[in-house]
């Protein structure tokens, strides 16, 4: 039996290659994904992390109590501390750091890795004896000396193209400053190797950016040989001033950064490994149908096998061992095929501004494993219920017919009945989400679970369904004549397989319709929201909550020519009994300029110390009205007062949750004294590239700030949701080229099944382009079916989760993307006239006597 597996398989390896392409395919995508998560959650732990091989203990200053004001001159991080430090038992070396972070500008002014600010390290270059620092050898130039030199590392310089001598613009919070690049240099910093940036400056210089002068940021020390990093960090401790300092051990960095990056790249194959499931859940009904034709096709085989003395047990085993060879064989060529998936999705997910930290390829053992487990499994499991039917068949039965017998009465009633029960259950399940108010873990949950219920419905009831749809499309074929008719019969002829091909297609039509729908509807919401409330020409911001805007820049707008009005906004946080809200601080005087504010009661004019207004959806929260007052805490959760409420105003994302005058909140903000925005209303509402250029030199070109006007504000907003919609598309089509292998497969073997057919149809006198012509109708007959039945299950599951979407982004609507969906439609229909084009080929290749002789 085992040399019978193998004779089959290598007799049947042109139909088989269509199943070692779609198990190949589902095994590439969970294991590109795996290989992709793995290498990505390394390549992040380097970005992310630094190295503390050879750090036993840092000592870095305490916050302060709460409510205390804290003031970097203070710190105790000084050269006095490192003495005192390096007098401690046990510590081979003292390493004071002055580093925090720093955005530049390559050479041609654009941002490098502007919006990922925690990869973009700068630190001081602190040379030895030997006027060098060991830390970063230089490869060419020297180290900076003074406060208008910089030096950067080999990958910034390459990215950047920048040179020795070159001007260097770039910012680390604030005003820009302009440096030259004098030295480059390379480092073992896994958070600047896995694609981030580097910008040392002289000691003096990172002190006054990052601490005070003559004051660190941190100290690190190193163990002599045999010193336990534990019982060093008591002693440090015990020489450090209990309240301005403390001592952590290198291996307790380590662990919290370990939790923090495995919570950052938790969710990084989440979305990739759904659709490839989804594949591998495709492919396996091409599985099904390729060896339940075969089994049909080899019925004569099998009987003589029975004949001889094979018993059920082993015909099944013989057909399951078919499986595990093609299973194996598709696991190989899925897993070389997932790897170059992984080593090219970081370019696919990566924007213009979050590059993803690059590293070599992650290869676990969990990788090699499901390869082998999902292509193996998958393929043997699919192949189960074809073994079981082939084991049942009576030699005699067998030896009598190559078709196989229709589905009784009592079947089909038992389909019929468990199709239309998941159909209720599902459809129902999807109905009671109508009422959710929020996108909840639990409210997906739910949903993802009425979902597959209503496309299993759909997949039991397919068969059922076959024969009144395919009769209704019947009528556009038969525009066709003969061939259209014969086309249409010919699809009838066996709804089973029929449906199993079209439930390929159903499923792809299905999510892609569905996330169309979605991503359309959730655009349209974002374009509405990104500008609305907003009275501005242009807003100019900062790129990340922890930066600002330099507040001298303000007047510098204003001044520019085609300005009218320049107004400053200072963003914070305004703590309450109920949780944390978005705190604007602005000019009242030019804030109607820039803002379109609809009062329900109050004024903004009467905005002040003490005083604020709310929009409605906190007055409703908190229970407020104008003239009450309302006990919050501005910018730090400890200093609670109470806030005489001035004014409610409608929801506005421009103006956020609370109103405030710009100075009370600028006090009270990260970084006290910044601002975070700019409203600009230019002269005539006039916008240009000339004009934005101006606003851009007004502020210095920094690379920590972006210039939009309303329509950027709209394509960025939009923009993140069209990425991701692109992946799953891309992700999708490797289930539409599965179903495309399914039509190739059941055209081939219907064509085979039917040779005297379609001689006896020569030999009529029907010609070769007919033969072609009824082979391709059947196809677009089987896709036009399964694309229906996609359609109305995607159209509907993406209606009835609109509340959850509307609850995650507001003022959502259901807004039909036709576009897309007639897109969707003809892409089927051409992808079932292509899929038949090899077997039309064949079948009107025959040779009318041939085929009734050989049939």
């Amino acid at each position: 039996m085992l040399r019978t597996a193998l004779r089959n398989v290598l007799a049947h390896k042109a139909r088989l290659v269509m199943t070692v392409l779609a198990v190949c395919l589902g095994v590439a995508c969970v294991c590109g994904t795996l290989v992709f998560a793995d290498s990505s959650a390394a390549a992040h732990r380097a970005a992310l992390s630094q190295n503390f091989a050879d750090i036993a203990v840092s000592v870095t200053a305490k916050e302060p109590p709460p409510g205390t004001a804290t003031d970097q001159r203070d710190s105790v991080l000084d050269d006095a501390l490192a003495r005192k430090l390096a007098d401690v038992p046990g510590v081979a070396a003292v390493r004071p750091e002055a580093d925090g972070s720093a955005t530049l500008n390559a050479a041609d002014g654009t941002p490098l890795r502007a919006g990922t600010a925690w990869a973009n390290r700068a630190a001081a270059y602190v040379p030895g004896k030997d006027g060098e620092d060991r830390r970063y050898p230089l490869v060419e130039g020297h180290g900076p000396t003074s406060g208008d030199e910089l030096a950067v590392d080999s990958g910034t310089a390459a990215a950047g193209r920048l040179r020795i001598g070159d001007p260097v613009t770039l910012a680390t919070d604030g005003p820009v400053m302009t440096k030259r690049l004098v030295g480059i240099v390379t480092t073992k910093d896994t958070r600047v190797t896995a694609g981030g940036t580097l910008a040392l400056f002289d000691k003096a210089t990172a002190q006054k950016l990052f601490a005070s002068p003559g004051r660190y940021t941190g100290i690190d020390l190193s163990a002599a040989p045999g010193t336990d990093q534990a019982e060093l960090s008591r002693r440090v401790t015990a020489v450090l001033p209990a309240d301005r300092a403390e001592a952590t051990t290198g291996s307790a960095q380590a662990d919290q950064q370990a939790i923090l990056v495995d919570s950052l790249t938790r969710g990084y194959a989440k979305i990739p490994l759904v659709f490839a499931g989804v594949s591998l859940f495709i492919g396996s009904f091409l599985i099904i149908n390729t060896f339940t034709m075969l089994v049909s096709r080899r019925s004569r085989e099998i009987a003589l096998l029975r004949a001889v003395g094979a018993s059920r047990r082993q015909v099944s085993r013989s057909v399951l061992l078919e499986a595990l060879l093609v299973g194996l064989v598709a696991s190989a060529a899925g897993f070389l095929l997932g790897l170059g998936i992984a080593s090219v999705l970081p370019d696919v997910l990566s924007t213009g501004g979050g590059t993803l930290p690059r590293g070599p390829l992650v290869i676990g053992p969990r990788s090699v494993v499901a390869a082998l487990g999902v292509g193996v499994g998958v393929t043997v499991l699919a192949a189960w219920l074809p073994s079981r039917r082939a084991a049942r068949v009576a030699p005699v039965e067998a030896m009598r017919t190559t078709e196989q017998p229709p589905p009784s009465a009592k079947q089909s009633r038992i389909r019929a009945v468990a199709g239309l029960a998941l159909l209720v259950l599902g459809a129902g399940w999807l109905v009671s989400l109508s009422g959710a108010k929020d996108a909840s873990e639990t409210n997906l949950q739910n949903a993802m679970v009425g979902c597959a219920l209503l496309v299993a419905a759909l997949i039991v009831l397919a068969p059922l369904l076959a024969a009144p749809v395919i009769r209704l499309t019947g009528r556009l074929t038969g525009r066709f004549g003969i061939t259209g008719h014969l086309a249409r019969e010919n699809a009838l002829r066996d709804p089973r397989r029929t449906a199993a091909t079209a439930v390929t297609l159903m499923i792809s039509t299905a999510l892609v319709a569905g996330l169309a729908v979605i991503g359309n509807s959730t655009g349209q919401a974002l374009d509405r929201q990104a500008a609305a409330g907003l009275g501005a020409d242009y807003v100019i911001g900062s790129r990340t909550t922890m930066t600002g805007v330099d507040p001298a820049a303000v007047r510098r707008v204003a001044d520019t020519s085609g300005v009218r009005t320049a107004s400053a906004v200072t963003d914070s946080t305004l703590f309450t009994g109920g949780g944390v809200r978005n705190i604007s601080g602005i000019d009242p005087d030019t804030v109607n300029e820039v803002m379109k504010l609809e009062f329900v009661s109050g004024s903004v004019k009467d905005l002040g110390p003490g005083r604020i207004a709310v929009s409605s959806s906190v007055a409703r929260e908190q229970g407020v009205s104008t003239g009450g007052r309302l006990n919050a805490s501005m910018g730090r959760p400890q200093a609670f007062k109470h806030y005489t409420v001035v004014g409610v105003y409608k929801d506005n994302p421009t103006a956020h949750d609370v109103l405030g005058t710009r100075t009370e909140v600028a006090e009270n903000s990260f970084k006290p004294g910044t601002i975070q925005r700019i409203l600009v209303r230019t002269d005539d509402g006039a916008t240009s590239k000339t004009l934005e250029e101006r606003l851009r030199t007004a502020v210095g070109n920094s690379p920590l700030l972006k210039v939009q006007d309303r329509e950027q504000l709209v394509h960025e907003a939009a923009g993140t949701m069209g990425d991701l919609l692109n992946v799953m598309y891309g992700m999708l089509a490797i289930g539409v080229v599965i179903s495309a292998l399914g039509i190739v497969n059941t055209l081939a073997v219907s064509v085979s099944e039917r040779t005297r057919e379609i001689g006896a149809l020569r030999a009529l006198g029907m010609d070769r382009a007919g033969i072609r012509r009824m082979i391709r109708l059947e196809a677009v007959t089987v896709a036009a079916f399964g694309t229906l039945l996609g359609l109305a299950g995607g159209l509907f599951c993406a209606w009835s989760v609109g509340s959850l979407a509307n609850g995650a982004v507001e003022q959502y609507s259901l807004a039909l993307p036709w576009g897309t969906l007639l897109l969707v439609c003809l892409a089927s229909l051409a992808i079932g006239a292509v899929a038949a084009a090899v077997p039309a080929r064949r079948a009107a290749a025959l040779s009318p006597l041939e085929a009734v002789a050989t049939a």
